[in-house]
């Protein structure tokens, strides 16, 4: 989750902390429960080796869970130490390339962040992807990093406010008659991307024709409901917030966060529905000293039963199909790569976003101020 990071995909879980710290992390299962979790018994020759790899992540409850689902997993079986690091982003990844002083091996990042890079300069290693394991669907994989969880940006309500209505689309959260209250959605101060998604599906576009975005369309749709928005937030921790405080009705929201709000008792759901799909990912900075051992992690933490740990771990998917036969129906149920929330989520189009921000984003902004 968590979703720190500069285009959209980049804010997400960089001020993750641990869950006793509050409602700002995603839920862990209590450590008794690890008794349930399925073991990674052995790996392929070609993912042993010896020495280290050095991993940045984001720190807190997401560096917590990466560390029980499959940090201590591989370092058993391959051989190779991990050393966890937290803070990354894309900027730093920049710097070191940039400087020859590449301190890390692998970074969590988005897709987008990534490519955006990439986009500027030779930021990145090519993935060998003959490590990687069959059950990881292509649409996880590109040139230049490997996807590695599935999480999603989707509608969150108070199950209070409606009197036993629920939303269930767009076209009900801009409907402010029948689902009444102020709104929160996703900004752009932290450097973020707009969902400019909901506001066409709100408007009529069917879910598969939303790209190649009609901006213009865009914010005609958003000005229907601009009035009702009291906050853009930038932080997945603020919307959470705002629910709890009983200060908006409906927002959106990254899934993550809310397993823990609804553990503390606030009575607040998801409504999957059109909901958009996103994904991080790891990538290897250019120059990495322990290349080939981060390869070797980048597969082994993809395999079927070290995304199922993770799924365990902390409510997000996995990027490998043969993930769910590991994961209770219950916990699959909360995920947003179960087949059944699959389905209704629209598939983030990183692509889009990278050819054509530097244009949308000063008209959204310019929008936003009028």
């Amino acid at each position: 989750m968590a979703r720190s990071r500069f285009p959209s995909p980049l804010g997400r879980r960089a001020a993750l902390g641990i869950l006793g710290a509050g409602l700002s992390g995603p839920f862990i299962r209590p450590s008794l429960a690890q008794a349930a979790w399925p073991e990674q018994t052995t790996i392929p020759d070609s993912l042993k080796g010896t020495g280290e790899v050095r991993i940045a992540g984001y720190g807190g409850t997401m560096q917590e869970a990466q560390q029980k689902a499959y940090y201590d997993s591989f370092e058993k079986l391959s051989g190779i130490k991990v050393l966890a690091f937290p803070g990354a982003s894309p900027t730093k990844v920049k710097a070191m390339v940039e400087t020859g002083n590449v301190e890390w091996d692998m970074a969590q990042l988005s897709r987008g962040s990534i490519m955006n890079l990439m986009k500027t300069g030779d930021y990145f290693e090519k993935i060998d992807y003959s490590l990687v394991d069959d059950g990881v669907g292509k649409e996880h994989r590109f040139e230049y990093g490997l996807e590695m969880l599935v999480w999603a940006q989707v509608l969150a309500y108070r199950t209070d406010a409606f009197k036993g209505s629920a939303p269930t689309g767009w076209a009900d959260f801009w409907d402010t008659r029948k689902f009444p209250g102020d709104r929160a959605m996703f900004g752009t101060s932290g450097g973020g991307w707009p969902e400019m998604e909901f506001a066409l599906m709100a408007a009529g576009v069917p879910a598969d024709k939303v790209y190649p975005l009609d901006v213009d369309k865009a914010l005609a749709s958003y000005t229907k409901i601009k009035k009702d928005v009291v906050k853009w937030w930038d932080t997945g921790a603020v919307p959470i917030q705002l629910l709890t405080d009983r200060e908006v009705t409906m927002t959106t929201v990254w899934n993550g966060r809310m397993a823990a709000l609804q553990a503390a008792g606030v009575p607040a759901a998801i409504s999957w529905e059109q909901g958009l799909s996103k994904r991080d990912a790891w990538g290897i900075p250019k120059g990495a000293k322990n290349k080939a051992n981060a390869m070797k992690f980048a597969a082994f933490s993809t395999m079927a039963i070290p995304q199922a740990r993770i799924a365990f771990a902390i409510p997000y998917g996995s990027v490998n199909g043969g993930s769910n036969e590991y994961i209770p129906p219950d916990r699959l149920a909360m995920l947003p790569s179960a087949p059944e929330i699959k389905k209704k989520l629209v598939n983030y189009n990183y692509d889009w976003w990278i050819d054509n921000r530097e244009a949308v984003i000063p008209k959204f902004n310019k929008w936003l101020l009028s």
